[in-house]
């Protein structure tokens, strides 16, 4: 058998109620939400409770998120299954540095809160939309954003789909664009243009935030969003650069697959990535670990 890696989702797949039953059967799920509440108040109930209007606000969503994310992998790591390297996607990429011991559970919780405030912030001051295109590949999709302006490819999440961030002016010229080449794009129901330069000055406060912040050193490997490989050289140029540069998550998978691993394990909310891998490479191993049956039902 070769190398497990663990993933953490990213936001989008957020519902009521996600966390729960894991943060229940749990004790080191419940001590991730234990850890949110002292940070955030409130934060487990929301997760448990909240409406999906609530939990679809950024500020919300990303604390809310990353705490399920997280509770999910400690789990997986109280169960007993060794882990050989991480990556999350997005936000997911917060929980992925406390699981990789660069940050304390606490520390990374209160830096993916900033990062929501700051993403949120901006989203408001720099107004953008984000459409998901499939049946088309990167080149071509790279092009047709070459003829918008404020145009820019922010997530090449698999051979089959890549991610566009605009103005919402373009939006609607960008699908019929799109269409003419034979491919389809969807709005997504997100609050901003992420991962673009539309997130510049939540990148640069990012970076004034985590000038007191410690890092360490990773136990286990974590790729990077921006780079697609293993952290190296200073790792909050890289967490900053995340917010206004593309996820390269298909690249991400693929170096994954390269250096040994034949297992990746979703952790937190949905299967969105689950799926993404099995588009990417058919012959590894891809599951999800979201319930304690989705934890009991993992063999190898």
């Amino acid at each position: 058998m070769g190398k497990i890696a663990l993933i953490f989702s990213g936001q989008g797949a957020q519902y009521s109620g996600m966390g729960k039953e894991l943060c229940e059967y749990s004790e080191a799920a419940k001590k991730v939400f234990d850890i949110a509440d002292s940070v955030r108040e409130g934060t487990s109930k929301q997760c448990f409770e909240g409406t999906a209007e609530e939990l679809s606000v950024t500020v919300n969503t990303q604390p809310c998120v990353f705490a399920a994310d997280l509770a999910a992998a400690r789990a997986v790591e109280e169960k007993g299954i060794k882990v050989d390297c991480v990556a999350g996607f997005s936000l997911g990429e917060i929980a992925a540095l406390a699981f990789s011991g660069i940050l304390s559970d606490e520390e990374a919780f209160r830096l993916v809160c900033k990062r929501g405030e700051l993403m949120d912030k901006a989203a408001k001051a720099n107004p953008g939309a984000m459409l998901a295109v499939m049946k088309l590949p990167a080149d071509k999709i790279e092009e047709v954003c070459a003829g918008f302006d404020s145009t820019y490819p922010v997530n090449y999440n698999s051979p089959a789909q890549t991610v566009v961030a605009t103005k919402e002016e373009n939006a609607d010229a960008l699908i019929e664009a799109f269409s003419e080449l034979k491919g389809r794009a969807k709005r997504l129901a997100v609050s901003g243009a992420f991962h673009s330069p539309f997130m510049s000055d939540a990148a640069e406060g990012l970076a004034e935030y985590m000038k007191d912040v410690s890092f360490g050193e990773p136990s286990v490997p974590i790729y990077s969003n921006f780079t697609a490989k293993p952290y190296e050289g200073d790792y909050k140029a890289l967490v900053k650069a995340q917010v206004e540069n593309p996820v390269r998550w298909q690249t991400i998978v693929e170096n994954m697959v390269a250096d040994g691993v034949d297992t990746f394990i979703e952790v937190g909310v949905g299967k969105t990535l689950t799926g993404l891998i099995k588009r990417i490479n058919a012959d590894v191993k891809a599951v999800k670990v979201e319930t304690p049956d989705d934890l009991n039902s993992i063999e190898f």
